[in-house]
């Protein structure tokens, strides 16, 4: 049975955007490097080092299927109906967009965190199931559903905005040591949940 992650690229204070939804420098590492790690959305390019590509590969060969917040959802403009990650997307949310079949054949829109992980389980088959969304992981992780815990961690401070981690329901949450990949403009952390 494939794992539960969920990842992001972080600045080196914990946000995950600036208070504006723009995600600055988070995102330079995608095109640090000489590595081209292809992805099926043609309007995305990842251009790694050596260690970010080693670290997407490991986030996105074996997923199965992706959650994500509807916030993220619309931001992103649905990827285009092609998650980078090259996975099925399971959108949480309490009203689907009214075009949502036409508009997004490969996009499941699920009312409830548990149910969309559930969701996503039964899509990715063996595979594994990655949560992109700080929102969504903060309540799947009370809720004792992810395995890993990843982040992309970028030297930038911001200051203020979206936080990865936010308060915890359960309090606070134990992780195992993380296996660290050192990449260009990032580092790459992987910590497994304490259970």
């Amino acid at each position: 049975m494939g794992k539960v992650f969920s990842h992001m690229t972080m600045s080196l204070d914990g946000f995950v955007a600036n208070p504006d939804d723009e995600v600055g420098e988070l995102f330079e590492w995608y095109e640090g490097g000489e590595v081209t790690v292809p992805n099926p959305n043609e309007t995305v390019s990842f251009r790694v080092d050596d260690a970010g590509a080693q670290a997407l590969r490991e986030l996105t060969e074996n997923c199965g299927a992706l959650v994500a917040g509807r916030r993220l959802f619309d931001i992103a403009h649905g990827w285009g109906g092609t998650h980078p990650a090259g996975a099925p997307v399971v959108v949480v949310t309490h009203r689907a967009p009214e075009d949502a079949a036409t508009a997004w054949p490969t996009t499941t829109f699920v009312d409830g965190v548990a149910a969309a992980v559930a969701r996503a389980r039964e899509i990715a088959g063996g595979r594994d199931v990655t949560i992109a969304s700080a929102a969504i992981t903060q309540q799947a992780l009370d809720l004792g559903l992810v395995d890993e815990v990843c982040v992309s961690i970028v030297p930038v401070l911001f200051g203020e905005g979206i936080p990865y981690f936010a308060a915890l329901a359960r309090g606070h949450q134990l992780l195992e040591d993380p296996f660290v990949i050192q990449g260009r403009r990032a580092l790459h952390l992987r910590y497994p949940v304490r259970r």
